[in-house]
């Protein structure tokens, strides 16, 4: 079954302002995702690592890409195509709770 990368995006004022059931629904969502095997996890603090032509390790705290959101997590699901992926994470707390979830399909190098 194809595999699919999904990067949630929210603040804690977005979260904050959004009912309370909505958000336990939301919760309640990732915890089924979960529970059938969807590998999910609040974002740290990143790292970016550079090593270019193989001679020099470089590392830098931060992140490398930027949003007006802050990263707040990563899942990888399994869906059996990318609309049944976005209909995945359309109820998780980052998509309801005035956030925005990323969807990228895992692509098996050839």
């Amino acid at each position: 079954m194809p595999k699919f990368v999904t990067i949630g995006y929210g603040d804690q004022e977005g979260y904050d302002r959004t009912a309370v059931a909505i958000r336990d629904a939301a919760h309640a969502h990732d915890a089924k995702l979960q529970k059938a095997g969807t590998l999910m996890g609040i974002a740290g603090r990143p790292v970016q690592v550079r090593n270019h032509d193989a001679i020099r390790l470089e590392t830098m705290n931060g992140p490398f890409m930027q949003s007006p959101l802050p990263v707040a997590g990563f899942a990888i699901i399994e869906a059996a195509d990318l609309a049944e992926a976005i209909d995945m994470v359309s109820r998780t707390p980052c998509a309801v709770a005035h956030g925005v979830v990323e969807v990228w399909p895992l692509e098996q190098p050839s």
